[in-house]
């Protein structure tokens, strides 16, 4: 099964090939939390997942 994803700059559907073969990583921003965590701090954890 391979995954396809939607390439915003060529404005097309591409497969995704990963660098490293059997090896996918991905980087994210933490939530900027400025005061007490809240639910909505969660969200960014959420939305990462694919």
């Amino acid at each position: 099964m391979s995954v396809q994803l939607f390439n915003t700059m060529s404005r097309s559907i591409e497969t995704f090939v990963p660098i490293k073969e059997e090896e996918v990583g991905i980087y994210t921003c933490g939530p900027t939390v400025y005061n007490y965590a809240h639910i909505g701090n969660l969200r960014t954890f959420l939305f990462e997942d694919l």
